[in-house]
């Protein structure tokens, strides 16, 4: 399927050039968190370079930096290093001009201090803006990266070496918001990402729980990272695009959902794990609408077959 991105994204950036030069299209930018960066309310999720080639990473970075996308969001684990790696010759010219996040998956003092040597070796960079302890939910990941001799020590000896400025933690699933909360009870973290999307929304006990978040971070200058703003369901069969869930593929349906989760001013929204569906998301943020109501949304969720995509307390109430 990647074969065809660069035609799609000469198709759909073709009303955007004039005389052959090219028009930038800036999204709206919010301060992320404590660092003083002013980063896109749109952040890239470079999961989606796990699985393409070279020359398809490429071109996607420079749509982002036509669309002024000035965040970029990694990990260690897509594609098994593969999407740091396909970064690195974009970041060799344009370090300057993104915020440079990676994530780590390890608990342990050495495997996390490994990691983030491995990270920044493959990226071709001496540091990075923000190390995140990636998907830190399960209590004994919890207890073992944030005790004596855990990850959270390594990260804080990088960050005295100048190797990172700042510590994040995200997170998935519907525990998230609550073991967010408790780890900013333990340390300060700049930032945290967790999933949002209307139908998740739509579960009592996750928006409340979302919601103390967001204040605490509000409180505290913490960033909010969201994630599967266009998540329509958990894959009915085999699947069609690099993202694990099944998204919207519509541009009215991605500008409905995308245009719902930035009507939140406190978050930030990170973009689709598939390169192709990547420009119909930026379209939407560059372009939001006013925030669509439930019962718009409902609408859409109806039409659509919409389901949760994470296993969970199934409570709903349409608010």
């Amino acid at each position: 399927m990647y074969f065809n991105f660069a035609v799609f994204h000469r198709h759909e950036l073709s009303d955007r050039t004039r005389d052959n030069e090219e028009v930038f299209i800036m999204i709206e930018k919010k301060q992320f968190g404590p660092t003083g960066h002013l980063s896109t309310r749109t952040l890239f999720g470079a999961a989606a370079l796990g699985s393409v080639t070279q020359d398809v990473a490429d071109q996607t970075l420079e749509v982002l930096r036509k669309y002024g996308v000035n965040h970029i969001d990694v990990a260690a684990s897509y594609g098994k290093g593969e999407a740091e790696k396909r970064l690195a010759p974009c970041l060799a010219r344009h370090r300057k001009e993104f915020f440079l996040a990676t994530k780590t998956g390890e608990r342990t003092y050495d495997g996390a201090k490994r990691d983030l040597e491995l990270s920044l070796e493959r990226m071709g960079v001496d540091s990075v803006d923000l190390i995140q302890l990636h998907n830190l939910v399960p209590v004994d990941d919890w207890n073992t990266a944030m005790g004596s001799g855990g990850a959270l020590e390594a990260l804080l000896e990088a960050r005295d070496e100048g190797l990172v400025k700042y510590i994040g933690v995200t997170g998935h699933g519907f525990t998230a918001p609550d073991m967010h909360l408790k780890s900013l009870d333990r340390f300060e973290f700049a930032s945290v990402l967790l999933p949002y999307n209307w139908l998740l929304y739509q579960n009592i006990g996750y928006a409340a729980s979302f919601d103390r978040l967001v204040a605490a971070c509000r409180e505290r200058g913490v960033a909010v990272q969201t994630i599967k703003s266009i998540a329509r369901m958990p894959w009915p069969g085999e699947r069609t695009r690099s993202c694990w869930y099944k998204p919207f593929e519509e541009q009215d349906d991605i500008n409905a959902a995308v245009s719902w989760a930035l009507g939140n001013p406190d978050v930030f929204l990170n973009t689709v794990g598939d390169v192709n569906v990547l420009p119909r998301v930026l379209e939407a943020a560059a372009n939001p609408l006013t925030r669509p109501t439930d019962a718009e949304m409902s609408a859409l969720a109806e039409r659509t077959e919409m389901e949760l995509i994470f296993d969970g307390e199934k409570t709903v109430s349409h608010k």
